[in-house]
């Protein structure tokens, strides 16, 4: 029996080594690549050779539907309400200091990165990794970093001919020196979203130049001795939808200042009260207000994964798609950060190599929670506890 017992083990973990060691793993990150950019723009690549020769699925990101949080939820499979960076901007309740991806005091500073990302779970596995701006990965997350990373702060930084020659680079390396797995970040399109809208020649430009970008490296990658060994995911963090100066909320006609210490943020918005007693005060305010949801913190609705964290705000309030909640009307064209299950929220998910099915389009969106799991069994590694499930995912492969 004990001899069986053996056996079965080493039939495991020998199946659990050849399910990723000696496969590569790419994955791109195009901030703000809403679900039906491909379809609406000429990418050839992203749309018609994934189609063909890939996986095609959408995937819906975890509220809010932010940068910072949804890039961390990526590499740690958990919500941002257990991962700790709740939004781009929020105020920390132990020492009233601000978290924001402009400040580079608490952006930098560990405490705030809960989880485990995938860089630190694969790295102390034996995998090697390799990260070129994804978000946390210049920050000394219990203490690590991926193999090989780049400083997000140090500039200037890298252009997007450059990231793509440094995934080239890496993935050239000497066998023992190679990551097998590359996590990279491009800031585009969503520039141009926030700054034209969604669906305009300025963002048509944007994702065809990121579609042509994309096509040359999975070209250059192809084209290695071990390319046919390397997986490409292309995805994104949230989707982008348009904004309107006719469509404002100013919480001035509804709160009294004498409630309110702090709004951080938009989409959603973070309220901050002066003191205990004028939450119910801004929450009954705002409840009738059309247009908007508002929730004290702790009693948001469970479908959003949020409101359970020692630094939520004490209301949490939410504008309708397209809706802004602030003094001042907006100046952009588009934006995100809403309800993380409407459709312009969605996110392109595109996935094509030797672990991935040839040709399937899923019709039904999956959790974005769920790439951290999918990433570890590439890689042949043991995930740490998530929020996310590789079973949600298993149709994309093989």
């Amino acid at each position: 029996m004990r001899f069986y017992t053996f056996f079965l083990s080493l039939i495991v973990a020998v199946a659990a080594m050849a399910a990723g060691s000696d496969h590569y793993t790419v994955i791109v990150s195009l901030d703000g690549f809403r679900w039906d950019y491909p379809e609406a723009f000429d990418t050839p690549f992203l749309e018609q050779y994934f189609v063909k020769h890939g996986v095609k699925a959408v995937m819906m990101p975890s509220f809010p539907s932010k940068t910072f949080p949804n890039h961390y939820t990526l590499a740690t499979g958990l919500y941002p309400d257990h991962h700790g960076i709740l939004a781009n901007k929020f105020k920390i309740r132990s020492t009233g200091k601000i978290y924001s991806l402009s400040k580079s005091e608490t952006r930098s500073d560990p405490q705030y990165y809960g989880g485990d990302p995938i860089w630190l779970t694969a790295r102390r596995q034996g995998v090697i990794t390799a990260t070129v701006y994804w978000v946390g990965s210049d920050v000394p997350i219990k203490g690590g970093y991926a193999n090989y990373w780049k400083n997000y702060q140090t500039k200037p930084l890298l252009t997007f001919d450059e990231r793509v020659n440094e995934v080239v680079r890496l993935l050239s390396l000497p066998e023992a020196e190679r990551p097998h797995l590359v996590m990279a970040y491009f800031e585009e399109p969503d520039h141009a979203g926030h700054n034209n809208g969604p669906v305009t020649m300025a963002t048509r430009r944007s994702v065809e130049h990121l579609d042509s970008l994309l096509s040359g490296l999975w070209h250059r990658i192809q084209s290695l001795p071990h390319g046919t060994q390397v997986n490409l995911i292309v995805t994104g963090d949230h989707g982008m939808t348009w904004l309107s100066r006719y469509r404002l909320i100013r919480p001035s006609y509804y709160l009294k200042d004498e409630w309110v210490e702090r709004i951080d943020g938009d989409y959603p918005a973070l309220i901050t009260a002066r003191k205990p007693k004028y939450v119910d005060d801004i929450v009954r305010a705002l409840q009738d207000v059309p247009h908007l949801r508002a929730w004290k913190r702790g009693e948001l609705p469970s479908y959003l994964h949020y409101g359970t964290h020692e630094n939520t705000a004490d209301v949490v309030v939410l504008p309708d798609v397209g809706w802004t909640f602030g003094e001042k009307a907006p100046t952009i064209q588009g934006s995100h950060g809403f309800d993380h299950t409407c459709s312009d929220m969605l996110v392109a998910f595109r996935a094509v190599g030797p672990d991935f099915k040839q040709g399937y389009v899923r019709e039904q969106y999956f959790r974005n929670v769920c790439v951290y799991p999918l990433l570890a069994h590439l890689l042949g590694v043991e995930p740490s506890p998530n929020d996310g499930s590789l079973a949600e995912v298993q149709d994309l492969l093989r």
